[in-house]
């Protein structure tokens, strides 16, 4: 006997709502220069840097809190970059041109 089973013997007049969570697609601007994606090191540690994104400071902000979770990383954004703790260059250029964006690797 599983737990929704359970419940049901306990709570017979409880009706479930069934909820259906849908997420939007993200509408993130979408431009026609590529974003660099430049590797780096500071105090001898990798850090992958995301510029030359041309679009609104939200949506830049959205899109770094989007690989930040897709690849489980730390990192920040300042000065319009995004800053990614560790060498994911070509995991992050596969992640934006599944997205629809240009990519430009500089750097090695």
């Amino acid at each position: 006997m599983d737990l929704q089973d359970q419940l049901k013997n306990l709570f017979p007049d409880h009706k479930v709502k069934e909820t259906v969570v849908e997420q939007a697609p993200s509408k993130i601007w979408m431009q026609d220069d590529p974003i660099l994606c430049k590797y780096e090191k500071r105090k001898g540690k990798p850090i992958t840097i995301l510029d030359g994104y041309t679009g609104a400071t939200e949506d830049f902000k959205k899109l770094a809190k989007e690989l930040k979770q897709k690849l489980s990383v730390g990192g920040s954004f300042k000065d319009d970059k995004i800053i990614i703790q560790g060498d994911y260059r070509d995991k992050i250029m596969a992640i934006l041109k599944d997205k629809g964006f240009n990519v430009k690797r500089v750097g090695g």
